[in-house]
């Protein structure tokens, strides 16, 4: 991948809706060329998909959150792959990450209800072969999420008042 590709790329995730005519006015680049590394960026699957970030505190749609540790046991010749894509299966997961730590993966889950989330985590996570314990977390607000800040803070305009 080439330096343009790496700075088109930093350009559509702090915003993907900005016009092919600003990228290129940007980096000083023709469009056409701008239009075919962006092309070439999803045919070889480097750009999967354009998706905004949502504040859903904002809207009325109801939903539950959870931030899913999981210790595995890796599979012989298989490692953590096949365990992984097992997980990613399930329509509550949205996504599985392998980290380092104490645990293995690290899944972002989310379903309608506290016990709907609940039941996929008892009855589904936990039983699959290989998966040794897990630890949830449930959001409770979101601050900042792929580098937008939710809520900028106002200042107080009142006028200080000293003795």
């Amino acid at each position: 991948m080439n330096d343009l590709s790496h700075k088109v790329l930093d350009i559509l995730l702090k915003d993907c809706r900005t016009p092919l005519e600003d990228i290129s006015v940007m980096l000083g680049e023709d469009s056409v060329k701008i239009a075919e590394a962006i092309d070439k960026l999803q045919k070889d699957g480097v750009i999967l998909k354009y998706a905004p970030v949502i504040n859903w505190d904002k809207t009325d749609r109801q939903f539950v959150e959870a931030i899913i540790e999981v210790k595995v046991t890796p599979q012989k010749e298989e490692g953590f792959d096949s365990i992984a894509k097992q997980i990613y299966q399930y329509e509550e997961v949205r996504s599985v990450f392998l980290v380092s730590g104490m645990y293995d993966l690290l899944i972002l889950a989310e379903a309608p209800t506290l016990k709907e989330l609940a039941l996929f985590v008892s009855e589904k996570l936990s039983v699959i072969d290989f998966v040794t314990a897990t630890s949830t977390s449930f959001v409770l607000k979101r601050y900042k999420q792929d580098g937008v800040i939710f809520e900028i803070p106002t200042r107080d305009k009142r006028l200080l008042v000293s003795p």
